[in-house]
């Protein structure tokens, strides 16, 4: 089991696999972050890259969201249709930085509980570890919540586009 934010889910879609990559593909930019003209194109929904079986997104934004679910995707064709599998996970930068947060904060508790003897500081200490973590969680569903209902829409746009 993963003690970080992630989520996964199973989408079915009666369209071709071809056409739901081509579907990402009108929604999704692969941005240099470095060239300033190319961050500004408005019209897409998602940044990151659509490759033949698979694709990595993550939501366009405005402003740095350290909760911001990275969305890896992957697509297989059926007979009728196709199936995609989608994992929502934080990106590596902000787990490494909730991981670290998180073992400050314990450690903090356990050194102010056994080495000071200072129940008081122990107990604020590891309510910091608790409540950093809770806001994490529930902030993160929030943003999933946001990528969901934009990747759904998007497999269920008319078919005369």
């Amino acid at each position: 089991m993963n003690p970080f934010p992630n989520h996964s889910e199973v989408l079915v879609s009666a369209l071709s696999k071809k056409e739901v990559e081509q579907r990402l593909e009108k929604v999704t930019l692969d941005v240099n972050f470095l060239d300033y003209e190319q961050r500004l194109q408005k019209g897409f929904q998602f940044n990151g890259k659509v490759e033949k079986e698979s694709f990595r997104l993550s939501l366009a934004i405005n402003k740095p969201d350290s909760f911001l679910p990275l969305i890896l995707g992957k697509i297989e064709a059926t007979p009728k249709g196709c199936i995609l599998f989608l994992r929502y996970r934080l990106f590596p930068s902000s787990t490494f930085f909730l991981g670290f947060w998180t073992v400050v904060t314990l450690g903090l508790a356990v050194v102010f509980g056994l080495v000071s003897q200072n129940p008081v500081y122990a107990g604020i200490s590891l309510l910091a570890a608790i409540g950093n973590y809770y806001f994490a969680w529930s902030y993160f569903k929030r943003k999933i919540k946001i990528s969901q209902e934009i990747f759904h829409e998007m497999l269920n746009l008319d078919r005369k586009d």
